[in-house]
């Protein structure tokens, strides 16, 4: 997939930077060593951008940088023009992959009401997840660099030209609450600006940037909130708070992709690699996904009760082969799980696959176990049903929009994060992920095996 970064309007602006940049360290240009130790002297190269890190800038720079901007910039931001339909919709998701699924009936709604050209903005990593359903032409999507706080500046001033360049008129933020992202809503030249608004909430300030404030509402499935700032779009500008519209279960179903019958065979022959005994006439296949991003590492079940689980889906019968998912970079922690269990019949299929190719391989399996992360919602653009566990996080509220089971201990402290907390929990021993036995997630398993 071929992703949009940094405009080429922006030559000039990087350009000037790093001539700020050696002329403040007083180095040559050829010499790479010191120009990467000048960066470290400005703080760019020390301040390599981790989850805690973004959520404290996002906090402490983003809070005041949002009332400056208020004060001074709020009479300059532009209003909605009277009568004049959105043409240019710009999305900002940035920070979840799965996000980007759940917010594709919001994305087709808008199309479908406005018939309006489709822009995204997403962090650079992330960006793979809008190629499963391509509702955003390639060539409409930016992506930003967040791997340290030099390349977030540099493209996000690139960002600001792009979006001018382009000539998005309306931005909705699917954001909860960002402060960054409003931000980037806000300086983005659209006269139309949608996104969630705290109203009376404590705590969740981030300026009166919006012309459409959004009420979140934590009692309805994400899918529905993202559906609301569209409908939005379409009512009074008056209406406080908006959007007092009904969203049923209709308008939050996530489209189908075709999958190729070769796409099926090239994916049998990938798995026949690793188990030469592959037959996929008599073999059934269930998938593993026991991975979680590091925004809420909380989220993982133990090893140890994904372990226990393994085998008794390979003790069912000798037809079940059993695949363990995730990225090249998840491979050695399948590894440390496919040891534990010591079995012909698991294969560690970390890594082996783009992330575009997961509809291949979830076209030939049975179900997979996953944890509430990408995947889990990936699976929703096939009929591949899902076992989804759930503990810091509520399905009520992230459940996977496709077919399948999701559990939760239901435990007194759960669900611990919100938008409330900016998904931070407290939790270091979470316990509602252990709760969840390896005997009830069988029983799942095996009812959906007998579907």
């Amino acid at each position: 997939m071929t992703i949009q970064s940094a405009s080429p309007d922006c030559i000039g602006i990087r350009a000037g930077l790093w001539s700020i940049v050696n002329s403040c360290a007083k180095v040559p240009r050829e010499s790479r060593h010191l120009e990467k130790k000048a960066r470290a002297l400005l703080g760019f190269e020390l301040l390599t951008m981790n989850v805690d890190l973004m959520r404290w800038i996002d906090r402490w720079t983003g809070v005041p940088l949002c009332f400056l901007l208020t004060l001074f910039g709020r009479p300059f931001l532009r209003r909605p023009p009277a009568g004049e339909k959105p043409r240019r919709i710009l999305f900002v998701e940035l920070s979840e992959m799965g996000s980007t699924i759940l917010a594709d009936p919001a994305m087709r709604k808008a199309r479908q009401l406005f018939d309006a050209d489709l822009y995204f903005v997403i962090f650079r990593r992330n960006a793979a997840s809008l190629a499963f359903l391509r509702t955003v032409p390639e060539a409409n999507v930016y992506t930003i660099r967040e791997n340290s706080l030099f390349t977030l500046a540099i493209d996000t001033l690139g960002f600001l030209a792009w979006t001018r360049r382009m000539g998005i008129d309306t931005v909705v933020d699917l954001e909860l609450f960002s402060r960054f992202t409003a931000l980037l809503t806000g300086l983005c030249g659209a006269a139309r600006r949608v996104g969630f608004y705290r109203f009376h909430n404590e705590g969740l300030y981030r300026g009166e940037l919006l012309t459409h404030r959004v009420a979140y509402n934590p009692h309805i499935h994400i899918s529905k909130n993202f559906v609301a700032l569209i409908h939005s779009l379409s009512g009074p500008l008056d209406e406080v708070p908006f959007s007092k519209s009904f969203i049923g279960d209709e308008e939050t179903v996530i489209t189908q992709v075709a999958v190729t019958e070769k796409a099926q065979r090239d994916m049998c022959e990938r798995i026949a690699l690793l188990f030469p005994e592959y037959d996929r006439t008599r073999h059934r296949i269930v998938l593993i996904n026991p991975n979680a991003s590091d925004l809420l590492p909380q989220r993982r079940w133990p090893h140890a009760h994904f372990a226990a689980l393994t085998r008794r889906i390979l003790d069912l019968s000798d037809d079940m082969l059993v695949l363990i998912t995730g990225s090249p970079d998840e491979a050695a922690e399948a590894d440390q799980l496919k040891a534990m269990v010591d079995h012909p019949r698991l294969i560690n299929f970390a890594g082996r696959q783009l992330l575009t190719e997961l509809p291949a391989l979830y076209a030939l399996a049975e179900l997979m176990v996953s944890n509430d992360s990408g995947p889990g919602h990936f699976a929703a653009v096939t009929a591949m049903p899902v076992v989804s566990l759930f503990g810091p996080e509520t399905p009520a509220l992230y459940g996977p929009l496709g077919k399948g089971i999701a559990l939760t201990a239901g435990l007194a402290c759960s669900p611990c994060v919100s938008a409330a907390n900016h998904r931070k929990t407290a939790c270091q021993d979470p316990l509602c992920m252990r709760a969840l036995t390896p005997d009830r997630v069988f029983a799942s398993v095996q009812s959906l095996l007998r579907r």
